[in-house]
């Protein structure tokens, strides 16, 4: 597997060379980001292949193909590492600007140690999740009533009449029975479920591969459902299992992007990809929060939404605002915040 990493806006050569990576290599990573749902989404261009290199874009992530893998991390301005930029501090920053965003906590106990330096974001990312999930899962996997319908030799719970009587109207030895078990197949653990097949099928990590297939292992009576027919709705969440609030985050976050066929269709890839101009946004307006917390002054993003001109025959709104953020006491606006990611 060739690994390689680039900051945003960067470039690497491809094609023949000790620091090149070849030109399948390249096409290929081309061709996954071309089909990732954040450029269909945002029109967004997240590698291009110019004057025989390959080049990054204001979108970070990791970009994986067929035999290579390219992580893209945002341009910090960290000092150098003997020469070299300082990858390890930039994954930290970015993935606390993520925690700050998907409001998670990623600062305390053994989650603290996940290989900055060596590992790439998708591997720090397993990493988290199925450290995360192993020791909650060790508490006691949840479980929920759920609706039952047996045909039995002797009544459980209620009696179906209408199935009795006609579907089972020519076999009276069975009883259709209706009844509420308590049962660990719930959305919540299809959900992890689910995420545990996809990252064990991403990860080149022996540390997250031997963890994954533990959790493979504790989850394997839970019955495999596609990502596509997920019932993130059906999800509950309350006092009584907020220890699995953070994974549901991370699950959400790792099972909504998806295998891709390239547009040439020989081969599959996957791409985890974020948007720095959004990201910085939404992490602005939760750190906002939080030091505002408690004072007579509250943080509203992508509010406003007044118009600058009015038409003089009917006053239509012409021209609608939506600045990032809004920072008002009570009703009256304070402060008016556009967020940008790049330097001033």
């Amino acid at each position: 597997m060739i690994r390689r990493t680039v900051l945003e806006w960067g470039a690497l050569p491809y094609g023949e060379g000790e620091d090149c990576i070849p030109e399948g290599a390249a096409k290929r990573l081309a061709a996954v980001a071309q089909a990732s749902s954040l450029r269909r989404e945002g029109g967004a261009r997240i590698l291009s292949l110019e004057d025989r290199k390959l080049k990054a874009e204001q979108v970070v992530g990791v970009v994986v193909a067929d035999g290579v893998s390219l992580e893209i991390l945002p341009k910090i301005d960290f000092p150098a590492d003997q020469g070299k930029p300082s990858f390890g501090r930039i994954r930290r920053q970015l993935v606390h600007m993520l925690a700050v965003a998907l409001n998670l906590d990623v600062a305390t106990g053994a989650v603290t140690d996940l290989g900055w330096q060596k590992e790439n974001l998708l591997e720090i990312l397993i990493g988290l999740f199925s450290t995360r999930l192993a020791d909650v899962v060790r508490q006691g996997m949840p479980r929920r009533y759920v609706a039952c319908e047996e045909d039995l030799p002797v009544l459980r719970g209620r009696l179906d009449i209408t199935r009795q009587f006609s579907t089972l109207a020519a076999n009276p030895q069975r009883l259709a029975c209706r009844h509420d078990e308590l049962s660990p197949n719930i959305a919540l653990n299809q959900i992890m479920k689910a995420a545990i097949s996809l990252l064990t099928r991403l990860s080149r990590s022996a540390i997250n591969q031997r963890r994954l297939r533990e959790l493979a292992f504790v989850y394997a009576d839970i019955p495999d459902v596609p990502r596509q027919s997920l019932r993130w709705d059906d999800v509950v969440l309350d006092r009584t299992n907020a220890r699995w609030r953070e994974l549901v985050a991370l699950a959400r976050l790792l099972l909504n992007q998806r295998f891709q066929t390239t547009s040439e269709g020989k081969g599959r890839g996957f791409s985890l990809l974020f948007s720095m101009n959004t990201l910085f946004e939404e992490y602005i307006a939760r750190m906002l929060k939080r030091v505002l917390q408690g004072t007579a002054l509250s943080v509203h993003a992508q509010g406003g939404r007044l118009h600058c001109l009015e038409e003089i025959d009917n006053g239509a709104g012409r021209f609608m605002t939506k600045p990032d953020i809004l920072i008002k006491r009570g009703a009256s606006v304070e402060m008016i915040i556009d967020t940008k990611w790049k330097a001033l």
